[in-house]
């Protein structure tokens, strides 16, 4: 790793840096209209890449571990308390129809880009199954089957850095997509004129007008981060509890793996666990006011931290190929998620969320969803995304096995 000015184990300047340009971001969001366009988690993002590539703070620390593992499971429950539970089953079936034509998208883009560049890229056969499971599920597959393969220790961390500069760039690409006004009259937008609907007709941004203020008591904020956490600590047991009694990996039949992928993952049980608190409390959770704030902002910190491993100078240095391979991967899901989608008449929302959950997984689709104020779309996708947890490490096998019968 090279030498910064901020250190790995400065974790205080860390969190404070972390926190500061996404309370900016969202500042940045709600004043000017540029930025309302732009979005806060794009600035997030963008200004966390570029402090991380100006050499200004690491790009891994534990900091940037505990945002995973506390932050973004928190944001989760807090952002499903409001959210209309009748809608949930109509937005999953139609999520799953386009999450699952989307992952014929990065199998197709997956062959592509090895055909394309085989006789470039050393290992390429295992890389094509590591990216072809991680980009149906996410980062979770891409460890998975790292371990897997047990691919040379130098050429996973090119990957991976392939990968985080890929990532980012996805994320502002999704972000820019829905105000495009060319895409604008091809796709319907219900979720995005909603959000234009609550806008004023004063001079305030988009962003402002749909976060106004509105009456929140210390005790909203209390019962809303107790209940988050105490949802996150349960999920986090019951998860942990069959992922160790169920049999997983490659010596496991189907069936248990398949059980293990449901209740053996925390993010899945705990939208579940969510839902079944909302549908037999739903006065409790009706009355919270500020957990979608509270949630918003845990999400922006998300993407400050999605932001900071994307290092430009190293995948230079290390294998540029390798972000060519996985832009190819991407640019052709992308682009057949938009054409399935169009046939099947979905809305542009459906079709960035389902590419965002077989590129990133459920956690960043949700994120995604939340920093675009689509609040009805959140639990569909964490709900369908984590399919791609189940699937897609099966996909990647076949491709790597076919694959290395042509190296």
């Amino acid at each position: 790793m090279k030498e910064t000015l901020i250190q790995a184990d400065d974790s205080i300047t860390l969190w404070g840096i972390i926190i500061i340009w996404a309370s900016v971001s969202i500042f940045l969001e709600q004043r000017y209209s540029w930025a309302s366009k732009v979005t806060g988690a794009i600035i997030a993002l963008v200004g966390a890449m570029a402090l991380s590539n100006f050499g200004i703070i690491p790009t891994e620390s534990p900091v940037y571990d505990a945002v995973w593992s506390v932050i973004v499971p928190l944001a989760i429950p807090l952002l499903l308390f409001h959210v209309n539970l009748k809608k949930i089953w109509k937005e999953s079936s139609r999520l799953l129809l386009i999450f699952l034509l989307s992952s014929i998208g990065t199998v197709a883009g997956t062959i592509i880009a090895f055909f394309t560049l085989r006789n470039h890229i050393p290992f390429l056969d295992q890389l094509s199954g590591i990216f072809g499971a991680s980009y149906i599920g996410g980062g979770v597959n891409f460890a998975v089957m790292a371990a897997k393969f047990e691919t040379p220790g130098e050429i996973i961390s090119a990957a991976v850095v392939a990968d985080n500069l890929m990532m980012a760039l996805l994320f502002i690409i999704l972000m820019m997509i829905p105000a495009l006004h060319f895409i604008r009259k091809r796709y319907p937008t219900p979720h995005v004129e909603e959000v234009e609907k609550n806008q004023s007709d004063d001079d305030k941004t988009l962003a402002e007008s749909f976060w106004k203020r509105k009456e929140v008591s210390l005790k909203d904020m209390a019962l809303s981060i107790g209940t988050a956490f105490f949802l996150v600590i349960v999920s986090l047991k019951i998860a942990e509890f069959f992922a160790g009694i169920i049999p997983s990996g490659e010596e496991a039949s189907f069936f248990n793996n398949l059980l293990n992928g449901i209740i053996g993952d925390q993010y899945l049980v705990l939208t579940t666990l969510t839902f079944v608190a909302l549908a037999v409390f739903p006065n409790y959770f009706s009355g919270l006011n500020g957990s979608q704030e509270i949630g918003t902002y845990l999400i922006h910190i998300f993407f400050v931290v999605i932001g900071i491993p994307a290092s430009i100078t190293l995948i230079v240095q290390t294998a540029p190929l390798l972000l060519v391979f996985a832009f190819i991967i991407v640019a052709i899901n992308l682009t057949l998620s938009l054409i399935f989608g169009k046939l099947f008449r979905m809305s542009l929302e459906e079709i960035l969320l389902a590419s965002n959950a077989n590129i990133g997984g459920p956690t960043t689709a949700a994120a995604f969803a939340i920093a675009k104020g689509w609040r009805q779309l959140v639990g569909p996708i964490l709900i369908v995304g984590t399919l791609g947890y189940i699937i897609g490490n099966y996909i990647g096998t076949f491709l790597a096995v076919w694959f290395g019968t042509l190296m």
